[in-house]
């Protein structure tokens, strides 16, 4: 089969000439080996488009995914939680579908007070005075948080917590290689963060501390602790929570939190294969002038009518780039407001009643896969709505078993944490009911026995 190439050889080589390379082959040089094919498609020359189009969707049909029916169990970052109809239907109005970032004020006044009315709901949540307007994902809003911390502690030390979510983790490694920030990985003893004594003498006192709220493992942390180390050597308090967890537990703004962030893909976005999600971003006052991304604010018109505007936009990319405080320069509007439908149809005493349902189906499961032979607990720390466990036999070989059950059966820790083979993270939802998790039981006792 051919390859449909838009730019011209000539162009190909005027690119190359800038850049200062040969070929496109050390164009690509930086990608590593093992993620390059090292062959070509296998389709057949002259092969038409729905043809082409009927093989890629056989082999989509061999995946396993939740749309297959798979009960899921899994949750890391990315929650199988209920969708009511009133959330679908409002947010797939063409009104919010067809507008993505509010360029223009004077014609996007209705998506501007959306906008507003999720960073006033994202703000209570976080417990903090500002959020906004949201960024791509819970990995983008940990790296632009970090880049706040850093520049306004003016240390470039980060003490990441082993707790945060791997992925993010990866992220912040990644900009860590361009910004020079210096990541130090603190561990966890039980499930929680082992920071260091008080007593600890520190030549190169951070600048900026992440950690979970509750973390990657489900366990909750001490944030006063978190605090007091904030307070003694002057760094920034990043908190990465989970915003359902924020129906039962303190708000990470009341702990002292200088910055909090989150996946906002709960709140009334599908799975989808990993996105397009929505990052929840929200800060203290004092650090409004560093906010990354899109920042809504109300104000009057000449006319003395409440209008919304974007406000603050000499931080932003696309105004001052050799200014800026960040490169965002769009957030995820559509996201953004579907999360705010879907917490104004929950209301303050419907996100504690579906934190409760979470909280209780989590503790319901866990002490019945406890109960398997075999089966321990990964670490002692509380859990809320998500918990580890390390299994008898390797937890990839498990989750095989388990979707041949009919079970997405959680996600294996696998090169993640140290003795993480055998390890499994579960998260229980509202969705699932007694029958199901006593089923995924039954099945967990049978898939580990064999």
């Amino acid at each position: 089969m051919g390859t449909y190439i838009p730019h011209t050889d000539d162009e190909v080589e005027s690119m190359l000439a800038f850049l200062g390379l040969s070929s496109l082959e050390e164009l690509f040089a930086v990608v590593p080996e093992a993620l390059k094919l090292q062959r070509g498609l296998e389709l057949a020359d002259g092969v038409g488009e729905p043809d082409v189009m009927a093989r890629m969707e056989a082999f989509a049909d061999q995946n396993r995914a939740r749309s297959d029916r798979l009960i899921c169990f899994a949750g890391g970052g990315a929650y199988d939680h209920e969708i009511p109809p009133v959330t679908r239907s409002l947010a797939g109005r063409s009104e919010f579908v067809t507008s993505y970032t509010p360029y223009q004020p004077e014609v996007a006044q209705g998506v501007l007070q959306a906008v507003f009315e999720y960073q006033t709901m994202v703000a209570r949540l976080a417990g903090l005075p500002v959020a906004n307007a949201s960024l791509y994902d819970g990995g983008s809003a940990a790296v632009e948080a970090v880049n706040l911390g850093v520049a306004a502690s003016g240390r470039a030390t980060v003490w990441l917590s082993a707790g945060i979510h791997p992925h993010w983790r990866q992220m912040l490694a990644t900009c860590a290689a361009g910004t020079g920030h210096r990541l130090a990985t603190i561990p966890l003893v039980d499930g929680v963060t082992a920071w260091p004594d008080e007593g600890v003498h520190l030549d190169d006192p951070p600048g900026v501390l992440v950690v979970g709220y509750p973390n990657y493992l489900g366990c909750i942390e001490d944030l006063a602790e978190a605090r007091a180390i904030c307070d003694r050597t002057g760094a920034l308090l990043v908190v990465g929570a989970d915003p359902v967890a924020a129906g039962l537990l303190r708000s990470a703004g009341s702990w002292g939190a200088d910055v909090v962030v989150g996946e906002g893909q709960v709140f009334g976005t599908g799975l989808g294969f990993g996105g397009p999600y929505l990052g929840l971003f929200a800060c203290a006052s004092a650090h409004v002038r560093r906010l990354p991304g899109r920042l809504v604010g109300e104000t009057l018109d000449v006319e003395g009518r409440r209008a919304y505007v974007t406000t603050l936009r000499a931080r932003e990319q696309d105004i001052r780039r050799e200014k800026a405080t960040s490169n965002v320069c769009t957030n995820q509007t559509l996201m953004a407001v579907t999360a705010a439908i879907q917490l104004g149809w929950l209301g303050t005493s419907g996100l504690v009643e579906l934190a409760r349902r979470c909280a209780q189906a989590t503790r319901y499961t866990r002490d019945a896969v406890l109960s398997l032979d075999g089966v321990e607990a990964f670490a002692g720390a509380p859990v809320l709505r998500e918990f580890a466990i390390r299994l008898p036999i390797p937890a990839a070989v498990a989750v095989e078993r388990m979707a041949d059950a009919g079970f997405l059966a959680g996600i294996p820790l696998t090169g993640d944490f140290d003795d993480g083979e055998h390890a499994l993270l579960v998260s229980v939802t509202e969705r699932r009911t007694r029958d199901e998790i006593d089923s995924y039981v039954t099945a967990l006792a049978k898939a580990v026995a064999s």
